[in-house]
């Protein structure tokens, strides 16, 4: 197993507001559960990030904090711009300070599944294979759900690589290679785009996470 000293997670972020999260959720959820179930994500994602060994944890926030728990976390915020833009900036932040110029995985909110074992493994795998790698992770939909590098270096072929389509992991995968990487696959994983992933997600998360909670109850409310 990696040591924990040498690795870094990174989470990017909105702050959960109505009306600008999770808004293909809508329908059938209105925007207040819409944010709620984003936030409900937000939350299991961050208790899984602290729970697993890491030097340093990152959150790229993108709005106020208002009711997240951040703590055990850096707080960056994010820069304007397309996903492409922001995320590559993400990478550059966190691994550009002293104690984040470390293999690092970054992961979204969409996936409040993960565990600490998944993440662990993801970073492990990255340090294994060493400077020159990659590691993956992609979903169904044709996105991705994690990105692992050794350098920011490698961030900055995402802002030309189209997001939020079914070939945005395929585009990502070309466009690392191209820049010489060697990427290596992690476990595909279903992120919450609409309101059917969030049903097949909570399934996946324990009977007492909030995003089984906020998801069934939103669920049996619905007509």
């Amino acid at each position: 197993m990696t040591p924990a000293t040498t690795t870094q997670l990174l989470v990017i972020t909105k702050a959960p507001v109505p009306g600008r999260s999770k808004t293909r959720l809508s329908p059938p959820c209105t925007p207040d559960q819409a944010a709620a179930i984003a936030s409900a994500a937000v939350g299991d994602t961050l208790d899984v990030v602290r729970a697993t060994p890491v030097h340093r944890r990152v959150v790229a926030l993108d709005g106020e904090p208002r009711d997240l728990d951040l703590s055990g976390c850096v707080v960056v915020p994010q820069v304007d711009g397309d996903l492409g833009t922001r995320l590559a900036h993400t990478f550059a932040d966190a691994m550009g300070a002293p104690d984040g110029a470390l293999p690092t995985l970054l992961i979204g909110m969409d996936t409040p599944q993960v565990t600490p074992a998944l993440l662990t493994d993801a970073l492990d795998r990255l340090v294994a294979a060493g400077p020159g790698t990659a590691v993956l992770g992609t979903a169904p939909d044709g996105g991705w759900w994690a990105l692992g590098l050794h350098s920011p270096d490698g961030a900055q072929v995402l802002p030309d690589v189209p997001m939020s389509r079914d070939d945005t992991a395929v585009l990502t995968r070309a466009a690392l290679e191209g820049a010489g990487l060697t990427v290596l696959d992690l476990p595909q994983l279903t992120d919450i785009d609409h309101f059917p992933d969030a049903l097949s997600v909570a399934a996946l998360c324990p009977p007492d996470s909030r995003t089984r909670r906020v998801v069934d109850e939103v669920a049996a409310g619905l007509p």
